[in-house]
């Protein structure tokens, strides 16, 4: 029993210390960023056509990760394995795009080839590299310089200059979408399936438009106005004048009542039997607040309007359409 409580705390004991040595890695990281950095945001953000990021090894890794990122903040971007590149993948590379290179020593084998196609062919070389008497160092367009920090596991282990060529990866991504003022309706239609997607949506992105909206003139009778909420199937009818502007609306539940107090409730007008000034909602809000507003007012369906013109529906936003989109 001893000894196993020796060995979990020095475990513990390892865990903070890698820990340590990161924070520590990330603090000298911080105070070595300068204008190259500015540089490297802008070419990115900049940038016509593709930006491809290569490493070897654990950099290749971090290579893979950073341009996951980079693409789902739109900035369209992809990694190349350092080893594939010899073997003909530097042909997916063109003169448009922006090639970074991330490697700790900036001198290995595999990617002095690499560099050379580069160079040889006129593409933006960003190198993100801790060596300054490196070959990448002093062979790239922008030089993004890394600290020398002190790795875990017998010094030697890359775990420190792992996780600052990551962080510099992610700083990179996050100041492009900045200058690029992408926003969250941005990301969400990049993750359409992800759990930010679906809360990110608006009314607008599933709403009823055009000719599955059910609208009905004001002055027609009842009769011509249930044939209408049968075919649109949803329920629900929004009245118009002859301006075509929003005067009310009417739901099954009005029809069931006045079905149940009038015997020849068909002969009445629509402008008669709606309930005026329906709850309307902009088209540019989003939908899990769509979803509160029925929840609150006990109702299944909003009008849409656009731009403060509330007696404009260009929209109708129901219950069904926000449970198909799993908004919740």
């Amino acid at each position: 029993m001893g000894t196993l409580k020796m060995n979990k705390s020095s475990s513990l004991i390892t865990a903070k210390k890698v820990i340590d040595l990161k924070i520590d890695a990330f603090k000298t990281l911080k105070k070595t960023i300068d204008k190259n950095f500015d540089y490297a945001v802008n070419a990115i953000v900049n940038c016509q056509s593709k930006i491809i990021l290569c490493g070897v090894g654990k950099s290749g890794l971090i290579a893979a990760k950073i341009a996951a990122t980079m693409s789902s903040v739109g900035s369209p971007a992809f990694s190349l394995s350092a080893n594939d590149c010899l073997h003909g993948d530097l042909g997916s590379i063109t003169k448009k795009d922006i090639l970074i290179l991330i490697s700790n020593s900036g001198k290995s084998e595999e990617i002095i080839p690499i560099i050379k196609f580069a160079n040889r062919n006129k593409i933006k070389l960003i190198g993100i590299v801790s060596k300054k008497s490196s070959v990448l160092y002093k062979a790239s367009d922008i030089k993004i310089l890394l600290p020398e920090v002190k790795e875990s596991g017998l010094g030697i282990v890359p775990t420190s200059s792992t996780s600052i060529q990551l962080a510099i990866g992610d700083a990179l991504a996050i100041a492009s979408l900045n200058k690029k003022k992408f926003s969250k309706y941005d990301f969400s239609r990049l993750h359409p399936s992800g759990n930010l997607g679906k809360q990110l949506k608006t009314v607008g992105d599933i709403m009823s438009i055009g000719m599955k909206i059910p609208f009905v003139n004001e002055n027609k009778n009842m009769h011509e106005a249930i044939k209408i909420i049968t075919k649109k199937k949803l329920g629900v009818l929004i009245a118009r004048n002859r301006n075509k502007f929003t005067t009310g609306i009417i739901t099954d539940g009005n029809v069931r009542k006045l079905r149940q107090h009038n015997k020849d409730f068909q002969k009445e007008l629509v402008k008669n039997v709606m309930t005026r000034k329906p709850i309307t909602i902009d088209i540019d809000t989003l939908a899990v607040k769509a979803l509160r507003i029925m929840n609150e007012k006990k109702i299944t369906s909003l009008c849409v309007h656009k731009n403060n013109k509330k007696n404009k529906t260009i929209g109708l936003i129901h219950i069904h359409h926000l449970l198909d989109a799993n908004i919740e």
